[in-house]
């Protein structure tokens, strides 16, 4: 996508470039379900997770609500119950929702009609796109690109999501057993980049495309610190549970502690132990684990944990944003078809040149809460429930991951979950301060 500038929204082109834009983010949905069999579009295995089939029909709610149902004249819902079915959590709709536990509980509508629904929104909303009123069309040109944007984390989740249901099966199904991998390795050596800190700005500004919660662009002050140059590693987080990081209370937060006694964690989700060789399950099936891939699905409790272990700490989003700012956002995304952390990549002379991995493979914890930048406040009616509701207990994470499509990302993004939570592709990288 290209996000405009509001002044540009009335450009006849923008038009033709959000229609293309459209078609293209609602094809890639129905791409990643693709490789589904019609049992796999109903099941929901975790209260965090949605089925496939919701999400589906839900991202096509969104442009029913916030878009056809207000902008175009005459239009016709598809399903008067849908409202109620597929609202996640907007309390302002009106309409009220479906316990999401209960998600997978609903055999009916049936896939075809899901799909149905997706076409039927997707017909008025490229007639919208074409004849939208010029006085309406500045409004609707950006609660477009929410649209696109949303659908897009919908797309990752709709990854995720699978990933879990097929994890939870013990025959262990892959959801494409013809995804890609890296030969096993050992991890690249760590190296350190350091950073001068002072009175840095960050936040977004006024160009482009950027969620409420990106904002307002703002100054704060940096201690000099240093960032890892790339993420930790699956080699490296086994060094911190076979020296028993599991087992000693003294690295952990209360709360993290309390949560590995009552889940019983002893490693990173989706790992396992078979014939004495540690696994892990991926999109693609059980695979052999390499230790010079990032490690991915732990919790904020386990990634600080590892820093304590380490000697280190993990960066403030502060400090990630400012280290980020003016990278070229390339990597491994959703796009590159690998839907798997991979190793980081050596320079020419075996050495690290800055810092690596900050955008794709895995999202990065930092050490800080998910609450408002100063000055923000949530837009009015129920588009601002979207983010700023949410912040509360929360912790921010940053970079994108590889289930994420790379024009969905920015330096600016914030990502937020709650610290116990591992079915994300979440990882870390070290940081500490420096004299």
């Amino acid at each position: 996508m290209s996000p405009k500038p509001a002044g540009a929204y009335q450009d006849d082109a923008v038009r033709a470039d959000l229609s293309g834009d459209f078609r293209r983010v609602r094809a890639l949905t129905e791409q990643l379900c693709k490789p589904l069999a019609i049992e796999d579009y109903m099941l929901q295995t975790r209260i965090e997770t949605s089925p496939p089939k919701w999400h589906l029909a839900h991202v096509s709610w969104f442009y029913e609500t916030f878009l056809l149902r207000p902008f175009l004249p005459g239009y016709r819902v598809f399903h008067p119950r849908f409202e109620y079915l597929f609202n996640s959590y907007y309390e302002q709709t009106g309409s009220g929702f479906w316990p999401r536990p209960e998600r997978g509980l609903l055999s009916r509508p049936t896939v075809a009609e899901v799909y149905d629904y997706r076409h039927h929104v997707d017909e008025a909303m490229l007639g919208l796109i074409d004849a939208c009123a010029s006085a309406d069309w500045p409004t609707v040109a950006q609660r477009l690109h929410i649209g696109l944007h949303h659908e897009q984390q919908h797309q990752e989740l709709l990854v995720t999501d699978i990933k879990q249901n097929f994890a939870y099966n013990p025959l262990r199904p892959a959801y494409r057993d013809d995804l890609p991998h890296a030969p096993t390795a050992d991890p690249d050596p760590l190296h350190w980049v350091g950073f001068e800190g002072g009175l840095v700005e960050i936040g977004t500004g006024s160009q482009g495309f950027a969620y409420d919660n990106e904002g307002p662009r703002h100054r704060t002050f940096l201690a000099p610190y240093a960032l890892a140059d790339r993420p930790v590693t699956n080699g490296e987080f086994r060094q911190f549970i076979d020296d028993g990081g599991y087992r000693d209370p003294a690295l952990w937060l209360s709360d993290g502690w309390a949560t590995v006694r009552k889940e019983g964690w002893q490693s990173p989700l989706y790992w396992e132990e078979i014939d004495g060789d540690r696994q892990i399950m991926t999109l693609g099936g059980m695979r052999p684990l390499n230790p010079a891939e990032p490690v991915c699905h732990v919790s904020y409790y386990e990634a600080d944990a590892f820093a304590t272990w380490a000697g280190k700490r993990l960066p403030t989003e502060a400090e990630w944003e400012h280290a980020a700012e003016g990278v070229f956002i390339k990597g491994n995304f959703v796009g590159e078809g690998y839907l798997h952390p991979r190793p980081a990549v050596r320079s020419a002379e075996g050495q690290a040149a800055g810092l690596r991995q900050l955008f794709g493979d895995v999202w990065e914890w930092t050490a800080s809460a998910y609450l408002p930048y100063p000055g923000y406040r949530a837009v009015a009616g129920a588009l601002g429930e979207y983010n700023g509701k949410f912040m509360c207990n929360q912790m921010v994470l940053r970079g994108g991951s590889c289930a994420s499509s790379q024009d969905h990302l920015r330096a600016t993004y914030r990502n937020f979950f709650y610290p116990q939570e591992r079915w994300q592709f979440k990882g870390f990288r070290l940081a500490e301060t420096t004299p």
